[in-house]
């Protein structure tokens, strides 16, 4: 799909996705019942460096950009905007965010923020400017060794981040196991809503981008 095509509309789509994947990582932060794996590593090298957990989302992201280089993956403008716009998301959100008391409400935030993430997952994907930088590492592996299955490759690189980040003491619980069963569903659900229409020369309809976006793996942008 042409950069230009419908640009402003998909770089405003793009945006908002991003912006209320921040939010969503905050609620999960504020339900305070376990996140997904990334986010459980973020928070682990949080509670380590002392830097806060917006900040360790950007340096995270840019360092996993870094990877691409090997892999000879190009990042698009969407991948840039995901490394920082994310990470400045979730720090204004977690300021403004208040943390639920009872139980009921933590639950019904988890339940939010599973939904609003797989709602601004389906946003930026469909705005067809660039994945994120983690889903970009995971495309970039499985092409590069070709013998690898992208699920295995996601599937390790999840199970890594997540021992990790548990290990450096990140928050895993329910909201983890929630997250891995949802997402999946949701996004899928939800990406027909935003994707991108793109109009071939001479088509009598709008059909979609003949290189559709390859099913998003449950895991942080």
């Amino acid at each position: 799909m042409p950069l230009r095509h419908r640009f402003v509309r998909r770089f405003a789509q793009l945006q908002a996705g991003l912006v209320l994947y921040g939010v969503s990582m905050a609620m999960f932060i504020g339900a305070g019942l376990g996140l997904d794996p990334w986010d459980v590593f973020h928070q682990g090298l949080s509670e380590r460096t002392g830097l806060r957990f917006g900040w360790v989302v950007i340096v995270v992201g840019a360092a996993v950009l870094a990877l691409w280089l090997p892999l000879r993956q190009r990042p698009g403008l969407g991948t840039v905007s995901n490394v920082i716009v994310i990470g400045l998301a979730v720090e204004g959100a977690l300021a403004v965010i208040p943390a639920p008391g009872p139980t009921w409400a933590r639950i019904a935030m988890m339940i939010a923020a599973v939904t609003l993430n797989g709602v601004a997952t389906g946003s930026y994907i469909g705005a067809r400017l660039g994945p994120g930088p983690r889903d970009g590492l995971m495309t970039g592996l499985a092409a590069r060794y070709p013998r690898l299955s992208l699920r295995l490759v996601r599937t390790a690189i999840e199970v890594t981040v997540l021992a990790s980040g548990w290990l450096l003491g990140g928050s895993v619980g329910v909201g983890t196991v929630a997250y891995a069963l949802a997402i999946g569903p949701l996004t899928q659900a939800f990406l027909p809503m935003f994707s991108v229409r793109y109009r071939l020369p001479d088509a009598a309809s709008d059909l979609p981008d003949p290189d559709p976006p390859a099913r998003p793996a449950a895991v942080h942008p």
